[in-house]
């Protein structure tokens, strides 16, 4: 999650990155190649505690970095070519194409694209993407972990699996339970659709699959079958819930395997925002908790494009997650429970899976590192409490759940981690992927935001835009597109190959100073599918 940036800035205003990273960047002086304008100095997930060094700096300080190196006195310029800025920029792009009919209806999607660009070593972002075997539908996801790796992790192998639990009629939950009663064979449940990147533990395997079947079994026991109606919004609350509730207990309960004891700990202790789509026909359902989004593309009838949020942010600019939190907590905690725009000022999202340090109680955290291994017990960050922790939980994985109506001019749909949206405007996402996926493109006039800009200059901008669009068929994949503009978009709002090579080239120690992880899920809607939809009506 987001590091310290105020620590860095001065360099770059000075111009003095090529002394830390000589021979990957270099900055003109009349050109800040590595700031961008959206990116605010305050996103750290968490505030820079002394109990939280070890989760918010990088591996190694970026002073001792630049120590024991000579440097030259006159900085070396060296740039990625093409082909390897492409490298890096392909190496996690995935693209899936839907096949029209499916066995039980028709898809409303065509397919999907999907990328990562990493920043933090190792990346702390997920994805996730499947078909349900046993009920209709697709369901897509990114999830964006903070203080490590771990429980994003969790959630993208485990979250769909419940989803689709709760989406299963009685008979089949049955069936489901008689098959491993009896050891025949499961119904397969989940078509997952993975890049090899992707993994899944098998080390934890049982834990999750037990923990599963529990709760299908609770969903027999409560359900008599009498009711054939499934409602979408209630199943993925109850998912989302359910699965938070497991992360804790497991932690809680511990395994005697001392690898799976620390895993589920590592799991509890970390954190990750959510954001999963489950698209059936024109029916579109986003669950979102946290501050992940999901932006809907539509297309105009003169051709233009417009942004339809289908997500909220929980976090400290949305007044009503404000009012919720105050409202669940006593009033002389008003103060206390949201302090510099944070969860008892060290929280950036509101909603998270995890992060039992937030939920639990202090005796239940003091017991459970306690009797926990070595490695739980001697880390700083575990035994911190949070400050004016009066009244847990103050943190929750309940989702907030969007129903929206698929209609013939809503053409995709933009599922990414808050590393694309503190990059670009909601708007430049969409008409960049409109763009893309048309191949058409309404010229706007040039914008220079108040620069003083030459003829020649102005000639060079419109040079630049006519060879954008011929290239606009280089990336394959849509969300691979949109992280080259995010990364490479200079302040004219075109990518500048410079400015994306020396970001690209920045070593681990740095490149988390600039950006966060990026993750992006496009999907592609069928619009005649769509429409046929809407004329059986």
């Amino acid at each position: 999650m987001p590091a310290p940036t105020q620590l860095f800035f001065p360099l770059i205003r000075n111009c003095e990155l090529s002394r830390i990273y000589g021979t990957a960047c270099y900055c003109h002086h009349k050109h800040l190649c590595c700031s961008s304008p959206y990116i605010s100095q305050s996103r750290l997930r968490y505030t820079p505690h002394p109990a939280y060094a070890t989760f918010c700096r990088p591996k190694e300080n970026w002073w001792q970095y630049t120590q024991g190196r000579r440097y030259a006195s006159t900085p070396q310029k060296f740039y990625l070519t093409p082909p390897q800025v492409n490298s890096i920029l392909k190496a996690n792009e995935y693209s899936f194409k839907v096949p029209e009919f499916d066995g039980k209806n028709v898809s409303s999607i065509l397919g999907f694209d999907s990328n990562q660009l990493p920043a933090n070593a190792p990346i702390e972002d997920r994805r996730s993407a499947a078909t349900c075997l046993q009920t209709r539908g697709m369901l897509l996801g990114v999830f964006d972990g903070h203080a490590g790796c771990a429980c994003s992790q969790a959630v993208s192998e485990r979250l769909f699996y419940y989803i689709a639990v709760s989406l299963l009629p009685h008979e089949t939950l049955l069936e489901i339970e008689n098959a491993v009663e009896s050891g025949r064979a499961l119904l397969p449940i989940l078509q997952w659709h993975k890049h090899p990147n992707d993994y899944f533990s098998k080390e934890a395997s049982k834990l999750y699959f037990n923990s599963l079947r529990t709760y299908w079994q609770e969903l027999i026991d409560l359900n008599t079958g009498e009711s054939t109606d499934i409602d979408v919004k209630e199943a993925l609350i109850n998912a989302f819930k359910r699965l938070d509730n497991d992360i804790s207990l497991e932690a809680q309960v511990g395994d005697p395997n001392s690898f799976l004891n620390y895993l589920v700990l590592r799991v509890a202790f970390s954190g990750a925002t959510a954001c999963v789509a489950h698209v059936d026909g024109v029916d579109l359902h986003v669950a979102n908790t946290g501050d992940s989004r999901a932006m809907l593309g539509v297309q105009e009838e003169d051709g233009s494009w417009s942004a339809v949020t289908l997500s909220n942010d929980h976090n400290a600019q949305n007044e009503r997650e404000l009012e919720r939190l105050k409202l669940e907590h006593p009033k002389n905690e008003a103060k206390s429970v949201v302090k510099q725009d944070r969860l008892l000022g060290l929280l950036m999202p509101f909603r998270a899976f995890g992060d039992v340090k937030f939920k639990w109680s202090i005796d239940l955290q003091k017991r459970v590192i306690e009797s926990g291994p070595d490695q739980l017990n001697d880390n700083e960050y575990t035994k911190f409490i949070p400050p004016n922790y009066h009244t847990p939980p103050y943190l929750t994985a309940e989702p907030e759940v969007t129903y929206h109506r698929l209609r013939p001019q809503d053409k995709f749909l933009v599922l990414a981690t808050d590393g694309l949206w503190e990059t670009m405007h909601r708007q430049d996402v969409v008409r960049i992927v409109g763009e893309y996926l048309t191949g058409m493109h309404h010229q706007q006039p040039i914008a220079v935001g108040g620069y003083k800009v030459t003829l020649g200059q102005m000639h060079g901008l419109l040079t630049e835009r006519r060879a954008k669009m011929s290239s606009v068929f280089e990336d394959q994949n849509a969300a691979t597109h949109l992280i080259r503009h995010a990364v490479g978009n200079n302040e004219f709002g075109t990518v500048d190959h410079e400015r994306l090579s020396k970001m690209l080239s920045l070593p681990e120690e740095l490149a988390r100073m600039y950006r966060d992880d990026i993750t992006i899920i496009v999907v592609q809607f069928n619009s005649h599918v769509v429409g046929a939809y809407q004329n059986q009506e």
